[in-house]
């Protein structure tokens, strides 16, 4: 039985799955696979190299640096997150990602992107950790509008959030049949239709299924959230997710609430912990 782990998005909510993952990562807890959305590709992929405390590391050292995320960047590159520095500079030269032990881990790590002229979802398996995984990676984390889509393999990417959220069915489809799923929204929560949608199909018109996939998209969402409860009594899902909304929004640039949020991350990895253990062993 093929064991996985299911990494929701959410922009700055993922420094939460990234405390998660570093307590489960120090504590020997191995998977056959991940998969990741969006942060949850962006970040996620420390636990294949088996780097625990990089995600917050490269966040606080560089919260204040434009290159990172800022209007700025947007402005002179199109990218909210500076797609070169966030997918090159910093992960070859300024907090490197741990290639050799990337390449050796056995894990398999798959990202989610959503093809900008279909709408369709793309679940693309990253073995290489080269130039060509990197721009998956970031294609999997750029949010429409500011982002640009990424060219890759003759296709136009975005953000996977827009097409799955929350990819357990596809992860289910590849043969992983137990997996842990890390939420980063609370118990309870429920997506809303998104605000301004006459406004979003304008700033979309290049993609108009990427705007019908945002205009569907909490339907979605709720949908595989009510998917994911079902499957946890069943006792094929574990899902792990914090207490309380997380005091953080898309964008971050204070190093007190970025720690905040990784440390609630902490907190419930470790309370979880004899749990993922009984689940992935039961």
């Amino acid at each position: 039985m093929k064991k996985g782990m299911v990494l929701e998005g959410g922009a700055m909510r993922g420094l939460f799955s990234a405390g998660v993952l570093d307590v489960l990562l120090t504590n020997g807890i191995e998977f056959d696979g991940a998969i990741g959305v969006s942060a949850g590709a962006a970040f996620g992929c420390n636990y294949k190299s088996k780097q625990a405390g990089r995600v917050l590391r490269y966040n606080t050292n560089y919260a204040h640096d434009k290159r990172l995320c800022s209007i700025w960047s947007l402005l002179l590159t199109g990218d909210l997150y500076g797609a070169k520095f966030c997918y090159d500079t910093l992960p070859k030269k300024l907090d490197i990602m741990d290639a050799k032990t990337y390449l050796s881990n056995p894990m398999e790590f798959w990202v989610v992107c959503t093809n900008a002229e279909t709408g369709e979802p793309v679940y693309q398996i990253l073995e290489n950790l080269d130039d060509r995984d990197l721009a998956y990676m970031q294609a999997s984390a750029s949010m429409p509008v500011v982002s640009r889509a990424v060219r890759i393999d003759g296709m136009k990417l975005l953000d996977g959030g827009i097409s799955d959220s929350i990819p357990i069915r596809a992860f289910e489809d590849l043969g992983y049949e137990k997996n842990v799923v890390i939420l980063t929204q609370p118990p309870g929560f429920v997506k809303p239709p998104m605000k301004g949608m006459e406004l979003m199909k304008f700033l979309m018109r290049k993609y108009p299924a990427v705007f019908e996939d945002l205009r569907i998209r909490h339907i979605r969402y709720n949908e595989t959230l009510e998917y994911l409860k079902e499957k946890e009594k069943e006792g094929s899902v574990l899902i792990i997710q914090p207490h309380e909304k997380l005091p953080v929004g898309r964008i971050e640039h204070d190093t007190q609430v970025i720690r905040t949020v990784y440390d609630e991350g902490i907190r419930t990895g470790e309370e979880m912990l004899g749990k993922v253990r009984e689940f992935l062993n039961g």
